[in-house]
């Protein structure tokens, strides 16, 4: 049976050299690259591969984040990649998961390989991850325990409770959340540099529901719904924004009572 394995690491040259090393075995196929952490959560997410070579150090989102955001059902066997030796990584080997520190030898890059094979045979992939995670105090938040949202803007970061945000609509591979309006009386819009399903997969879903492929609701927000011709139905929102919703009408009632 392959191994399928999926590498992500900022520099080009790493990821090559990841594959290269590879490329000796004949039981490992790479499946995909990734040069940043967004972009490996929504990879890990559609390809679900069995074994993860994860860099720690990288641009917007470290290694951590990237497992963090990841379902835990999907939580592949992790290898670390780094320049930096921390305290924390010494102990990575103790813990049914492994590292290299940059530039790794081909000997060393073997022995990580055939620890992660051992595993993936096991099935404990996702058990050593969390394990890691829980080792350096960084358990990963499960599915819809987010309480805020961090929103980076230019000199700052800014903080969504969750509450304040009315509907979340999709634009291409960012999100643009929608909130109250500001001080000034004009309505503020956040974009968030995730997709859909990964914002759906950590938001509560008790609280919001994804009414169609591009928006997702705050079940708090929602004023009233709307059955229109030929099947199509809208959900007006106390804002008075209307979206169209392609999920039955009689399911989002059913929602909107039980909230």
């Amino acid at each position: 049976m392959k191994i399928r394995a999926l590498i992500v690491d900022d520099e080009p040259l790493a990821r090559q050299r990841v594959r290269l090393l590879l490329g000796e075995g004949p039981d490992v196929e790479v499946i995909g690259e990734s040069g940043d952490g967004f972009e490996a959560v929504d990879q890990i997410q559609a390809t679900r591969p069995d074994l993860l070579f994860l860099d720690v150090q990288m641009p917007d989102m470290d290694g951590f984040e990237v497992l963090r955001r990841v379902p835990r059902a999907l939580l592949p066997v992790v290898i670390f990649t780094t320049a930096y030796d921390r305290h924390a990584l010494r102990a990575f080997a103790v813990n049914a998961l492994d590292y290299l520190l940059k530039p790794f030898k081909p000997t060393r890059f073997k022995e990580a390989v055939q620890r992660a094979r051992e595993l993936i045979a096991n099935k404990q992939a996702s058990v050593a991850a969390r394990g890691l995670l829980s080792l350096l105090g960084q358990t990963p938040a499960p599915a819809g325990q987010l309480t805020r949202l961090a929103v980076k803007t230019p000199g700052k970061v800014t903080f969504v409770e969750l509450h304040q945000i009315q509907a979340i609509e999709a634009a291409g591979k960012y999100a643009v959340v929608h909130v109250g309006c500001s001080p000034h009386g004009s309505p503020q819009n956040h974009v968030l540099r995730e997709t859909m399903n990964s914002l759906e997969s950590h938001l509560p879903p008790q609280r919001f529901l994804r009414i169609s492929r591009s928006v997702i609701v705050n079940l708090d927000q929602v004023q009233e719904l709307q059955p229109m011709f030929k099947g199509e139905n809208l959900v007006v929102l106390k804002n008075g924004k209307r979206y169209p919703t392609t999920r039955p009408i009689r399911e989002i009632q059913e929602r909107l009572q039980f909230w």
